[in-house]
Parts: C-alpha cells; sequence; structure tokens
C-alpha cells in the first residue's frame, strides 16, 4: 500500500514539475504521469541499486550528494522508455526535478506518513 502512494505522490509531483515548468519537462496527461511513476519506480528497484553499487566511490567522495546525480540519471532513463508522453529537456533539469521531488518526499513522509503510523 505505501509503494501504491509513493507511485501517486510521484505521479502529482510530474504533474506539478510540468505545470511549473513548461518548457523543459512535457507531459502528455495524469496518465502519462502515472506511467512514468510507475516506471520510475520499477526503474528505483531495479537499476537504482547497481548504479549506486557501480558509483559507490564517487558517493562517498561526495558525502551522498551524487545520489541526486543517480535519481537524474533514473529520471533520464525514464524520459527515453516513455518517449513523447512524458519529455525532460537535459540532464540539469533532470538534476533540478530530482532534488526538488527527493525534498518534497521527504517533507511528505516525516509530516503525512509517519504521524500517521505512529497513531
Amino acid at each position: 500500500m505505501r509503494w501504491l502512494i509513493g507511485v501517486l505522490i510521484n505521479a502529482i509531483l510530474f504533474m506539478a514539475l510540468a505545470g511549473y515548468f513548461r518548457e523543459s519537462i512535457q507531459l502528455a496527461g495524469f496518465t502519462a504521469a502515472l506511467q512514468a511513476s510507475f516506471l520510475l519506480s520499477i526503474l528505483n528497484i531495479l537499476v537504482r541499486p547497481l548504479l549506486i553499487l557501480l558509483t559507490l566511490p564517487a558517493t562517498i567522495l561526495t558525502l551522498g550528494l551524487f545520489l541526486f546525480v543517480i535519481n537524474a540519471l533514473t529520471l533520464e532513463i525514464t524520459d527515453a522508455i516513455m518517449g513523447p508522453a512524458f519529455e525532460i529537456s537535459g540532464f540539469g533539469m533532470a538534476l533540478f526535478a530530482a532534488i526538488i521531488m527527493a525534498i518534497v518526499n521527504l517533507i511528505i513522509q516525516k509530516t503525512i506518513l509517519e504521524p500517521s503510523k505512529k497513531q
């Protein structure tokens, strides 16, 4: 259930980012956002651990900040697989979107999901 909530939250984030950065992120609609979010979650399960393992020295040297680059890479892979339904203009925008998504997901997790778990 928690995974499904995460997919839905990321789909809403994709819609918000596409609405705010119209020139840099294009989305065909909410269905495309759900598909991109689902694909991103699958990539985070399958590809992200391999990327983390391969770039472990860089991640350690940057004190974990290189993980944002890995998140941007998974967004770029999602962009490549989705085709014209989900477009990100470049790696810089993918990195910026990855940082925003990580911050928003952290805020949602700490303020909404964790307090409801304690009750």
